[in-house]
């Protein structure tokens, strides 16, 4: 009955450290220092030379040592009595130099070369008939200091594994310190005094009594009276170095043992309770009561683990559904729901599982919208990309061979519409974002059911993925519409757009420094072919707004609406203009009017023509030319003619000069070489803007700026609908038909049903280590009863 305890232990163990079982056995687990001498009372016990022995660290591997007592029968005995088996190779070892030498290479595998440390043991049987039944796990020696080329956390390493052994309550701790150190520099004892404070699962083992100075002796601590322990300690005398380098007889050494005992005199009282001989049978009686004892723990836990072993196993689901249609199409359609409802409450945000940790589904699409759209469209400037001499040049082109009287809508078309434009890049990014996000939610939608066959899963994924590409199409096209369609049409009539480019004007006419106002002069209604706005410019100064010549808007229609919904409704009135004849001459008192007015501020001019647009208080500027003159003042003319075409702009225009003036003029008029260069001097004159010029650039950036942040709304609003229509909702309603129609197909059942190799596995483990525990159950409920039976009778008896 003993015999059949500890193997059926043994049994266990094996099979829980092939199938990773988490139940603890009931072992005794020998810890020590370096040289020690725990090697040798391991081979002492077993009565054989089979561990790596050599300085520094040897042992870098828990050894599960099970010895397996194998009587010899009397008839017929075999010719071979011991041998030892690992569990890692299939084979019988009969010499035990080529068991040492399998523990080295075996620890030279997983441990490495070096002096690392594994907490993967190796297990090792031995069977003979020199041997009591005893399972011992043997662990790597503690040290201080690291020696050589050991790892500098060594001794943390080694501390780490002792603890996680001795910690189990399963096991019996055999603490082996030499006699010729003091016992309270034991680090062995030291060490399970931490996980068994009473001293109760803990047994003292005393080496190199031999070697102990003349005149002392470790009576005292084996007798109990320095170090109390339940179990006790025991005295045992090993092989010195000498014996194993000549290979000295196990018997014979065990002899010496018992003869060093008997002959002591500190010794010779108690020579019955100290030696390996005596500390094997002890150890073996220790085993067989520790598992007596832990039997109704081991029940308890066997029971959990049959529990989770279980659940474990329907996690996995079953295999007989293989093989009938009928199953395979329900489960199939099971999943295919489950997944769709999983997509859809991924995004409207009602999953159970949700995570506190960051955005998912639903919640990263309103990101993508709100911030990562809306920080897009708001890093756009209206007027980034453009400069003075673009717009300048889409003014001049706008109004062809003819001078304009406005600033044309042309103009203003032609510019708006290429800035409307940049809206689509971050639209169509808007829609990949999305759609990213869609598949990513697809891809995490997986179950611990639809985990078993990877190929469905896949295949869900694909399907809902083809769907989410054809989505893809008409969302962008639809975003990319809704930019054409702002640039197909700019209503300037819209009602934020007329009164934001006024309080933008107001705005860059406050910034403007104060001045006086001047009230203009009358002037000439004619204008004078295209020069009578330069000169202008120069001989106007002193009406303060006659520098505006002839003011350009974006359109008479649009202009008058913003003039009219300033002034309350009705359009400024303009001055009444003078007669022809009424316009002094301008001889001799142009220059006079030049210099007197050239110290005053030219901004005025800025001021009124803003005031012209947006309908201040004040009369506007009136058309035509401010100094033109009728074609029969020759002289006047041929002034004006002379100052547009003399490339060295030198001042011909007074009185003592007006004949050489005008022949010069006539001369380069009809010289077509001079009037080439100017005309090819022209698209690359980068001169500065003129006060007009950077009025009317500075009205058309406000106009811009206000169009650009009408159609930016409206685009912020209706893309994320259009993405949300088109992608999302037509997605989220058409993803369970489109599964069932694609994969619902008998021919495919099979294929998709195929689960993963890797599950497949643990599923058999699974089972195999649940079968295990059901054995092992009724097996210590069989040996429970029998034991107790037998405890019984052997106390009455």
């Amino acid at each position: 009955m003993d015999t059949d305890l500890i193997k059926l232990v043994n049994k266990l163990q094996d099979t829980f450290n092939n199938l990773g079982g988490e139940l603890d056995m009931p072992q005794l687990v020998v810890v020590g220092s370096q040289s020690a001498g725990k090697s040798s009372v391991l081979e002492t016990i077993v009565g054989k030379d089979f561990l790596p022995r050599g300085s520094g660290i040897v042992t870098r591997r828990p050894l599960v040592l099970q010895l397996i007592h194998t009587p010899v029968p009397e008839e017929n005995p075999p010719p071979c009595t011991e041998w030892a088996q690992f569990l890692h190779v299939d084979k019988r070892f009969t010499d035990f130099e080529e068991v040492r030498k399998e523990i080295e290479q075996e620890t030279f595998r997983v441990a490495g070369q070096n002096k690392g440390i594994s907490k993967l043991p190796i297990s090792l049987r031995i069977y003979s008939p020199n041997v009591l039944d005893l399972t011992l796990v043997d662990l790597p020696g503690l040290t201080k200091i690291p020696v050589g080329d050991q790892p500098s956390d060594i001794e943390k390493q080694i501390r780490n594994l002792v603890v996680e052994y001795i910690s189990n309550p399963n096991s019996v701790i055999l603490s082996v310190s030499p006699a010729n150190v003091d016992l309270a520099n034991s680090e062995s004892l030291k060490l399970a005094r931490t996980v068994d404070p009473q001293g109760r699962r803990t047994i003292g083992i005393l080496t190199k009594l031999d070697l102990m100075d003349a005149g002392t002796n470790a009576l005292d601590i084996l007798t109990g009276r320095v170090y109390p322990l339940k179990l006790g300690f025991i005295g045992v005398v090993n092989r010195s170095q000498q014996d194993i380098n000549s290979h000295k007889d196990m018997k014979e050494a065990l002899n010496s043992e018992d003869e060093f005992f008997r002959t002591h005199s500190a010794y010779r009282n108690i020579a019955h309770k100290n030696g390996t001989r005596y500390l094997a049978k002890t150890l073996n009686s220790v085993l067989l009561n520790h598992i007596r004892e832990k039997l109704p723990d081991m029940k308890a836990r066997l029971n959990t683990l049959m529990g989770q072993a279980q659940q474990e196993l329907n996690a996995y689901g079953d295999a007989a559904i293989f093989g009938d249609k009928n199953q395979q199409g329900g489960l199939i359609l099971r999943l295919m729901t489950q997944f769709a409802r999983d997509f859809v409450a991924s995004i409207e945000g009602t999953n159970v599982d949700i995570s506190t940790k960051e955005l998912s589904g639903g919640a990263r699409i309103y990101y993508i919208f709100n911030d990562v759209f809306g920080h897009a469209l708001s890093s756009i400037e209206p007027n980034s990309n453009l400069d003075n001499q673009d717009i300048r040049t889409a003014i001049r082109n706008s109004t062809g061979p003819r001078p304009s009287l406005f600033v044309p809508e042309v103009a203003f078309d032609l510019l708006v519409k290429p800035q409307i434009k940049l809206l689509e890049a971050p639209s169509l990014r808007c829609v990949e974002l999305v759609y990213e996000e869609l598949v990513k939610i697809c891809h995490n939608c997986t179950s611990n059911e639809l985990q078993r066959f990877p190929r469905l899963h896949s295949a869900l994924v694909e399907v809902v993925s083809d769907l989410l590409r054809e989505r893809l199409g008409p969302t962008s096209e639809y975003a990319s519409s809704l930019i054409a369609i702002q640039a197909a049409y700019i209503n300037t009539n819209h009602p934020a757009f007329v009164t934001g480019s006024a309080q933008a004007a107001q705005q860059q006419q406050q910034s403007s420094p104060p001045r006086a106002r001047v009230m203009p002069r009358p002037q000439s209604t004619e204008p004078m072919n295209g020069y009578g706005s330069e000169a202008g410019e120069e001989s106007s100064d002193e009406g303060g707004n006659e520098s505006a010549g002839t003011p350009r808007s974006v359109s008479n229609t649009v202009h008058e609406r913003a003039r009219t919904s300033m002034d309350g409704g009705f359009p400024t009135p303009r001055p009444p203009q003078r007669p022809h004849s009424a316009v002094p001459n301008m001889g001799n008192n142009s220059s006079k009017r030049i210099s007197s007015t050239s110290s005053s501020p030219p901004s005025s001019a800025r001021e009124t023509f803003l005031t012209y647009f947006f309908g201040q208080s004040g009369p506007g500027p009136v058309a035509g030319a401010s100094v033109g003159m009728d074609m029969d003042r020759g002289h006047q003319h041929s002034g004006v003619v002379q100052k547009a075409v003399v490339p060295s702009g030198r001042d011909v225009s007074g009185p003592d000069n007006a004949i050489n003036s005008g022949l010069l003029a006539n001369r380069q008029a009809f010289d077509m070489k001079s009037l080439g260069k100017h005309i090819e001097a022209i698209p690359n004159d980068n001169q500065h803007l003129s006060m007009r010029e950077e009025m009317e650039t500075n009205l058309i950036r406000s106009l811009i700026s206000s169009y650009f942040g009408i159609v930016r709304q409206s685009i912020q609003d209706l893309v994320p609908k259009a993405i949300m229509h088109f992608l999302v909702n037509n997605t989220s309603q058409q993803v369970q038909n489109r599964l069932v129609a694609s994969l619902y197909k008998p021919e495919l059942f099979g294929d998709m049903l195929n689960e993963d190799e890797s599950l497949v596995a643990e599923r058999t483990r699974v089972k195999a280590l649940l079968d295990a525990y059901k054995e092992a159950f009724k097996t210590l409920s069989d040996i429970s009863v029998g034991g107790h039976s037998f405890s019984t009778s052997k106390t009455e008896s």
